[in-house]
């Protein structure tokens, strides 16, 4: 198994550069997330649960919440992005905005570790 850091240096730099920059923000909200796999994903995991997914595809990015419910809470908020029923694709081009990221992050958390919205 390839370490995330390994994966991302073996990335195009702008795309690595990107999904970096998505891992770097979930590891500031929830600094107890450790690096790990879900679904064939690089992914930071919490309490054993996936947290927050990356993939790289050849025609763009993707960030993956692991709850539909969570990313219901920010669909409106990604026009301009592909987004599914589970991730949201994008390019490092046109990034996800990070107020968007914070709100997915925050709501997955609040599904891991419910009742206690500082995640600690």
């Amino acid at each position: 198994m390839t370490t995330t850091q390994t994966w991302l240096d073996g990335l195009d730099p702008a795309a690595g550069a990107a999904l970096a920059h998505v891992l770097d923000l979930g590891r500031e909200l929830v600094p107890e997330a450790v690096d790990g796999m879900s679904y064939g994903l690089h992914a930071l995991v919490l309490d054993g649960k996936a947290l927050l997914g990356v993939g790289a595809g050849v025609r763009h990015l993707s960030v993956v919440p692991y709850s539909p419910t969570a990313l219901d809470t920010v669909r409106d908020a990604l026009t301009g992005h592909d987004v599914t029923k589970g991730l949201v694709r994008f390019t490092a081009e046109r990034p996800i905005d990070d107020e968007v990221l914070t709100r997915l992050v925050l709501a997955r958390l609040a599904e891991i570790r419910p009742g206690d919205p500082t995640g600690t």
